[in-house]
């Protein structure tokens, strides 16, 4: 499970979203639950912050992710080749130990 500590960190401040999309961008597509079953671009990871709420043992926030998605196998000139993708998903920050767990809300 990722952790993002300097998130945390900066709660409640006015630096919380950026601080929150910087460090999600630093972190391995891989970790995060984009285009189940597909490839995903390593390079290419934008991510938006929609809305945030406080729990009492949560922040959870709103996301709009970006990322570039690989389609192979077309057997065309340019394979492997990308493509746009998006998708929203939510980010629970444990206030205790800024453990992340992320989760796709819509493709």
């Amino acid at each position: 499970m990722p952790k993002l500590p300097n998130s945390l960190n900066t709660w409640p401040s006015e630096t919380f979203a950026q601080t929150l999309k910087s460090e999600i961008e630093e972190l391995k597509p891989s970790t995060l639950p984009l285009a189940q079953g597909k490839y995903v671009d390593d390079d290419h990871l934008k991510v938006s912050v929609l809305t945030v709420t406080e729990g009492e043992q949560t922040i959870e926030a709103n996301l709009g992710v970006f990322y570039h998605e690989i389609v192979a196998g077309c057997s065309c000139g340019d394979d492997p080749m990308t493509q746009d993708a998006y998708c929203e998903m939510q980010v629970s920050l444990n206030k205790a130990t800024a453990d992340a767990e992320f989760k796709v809300v819509s493709d």
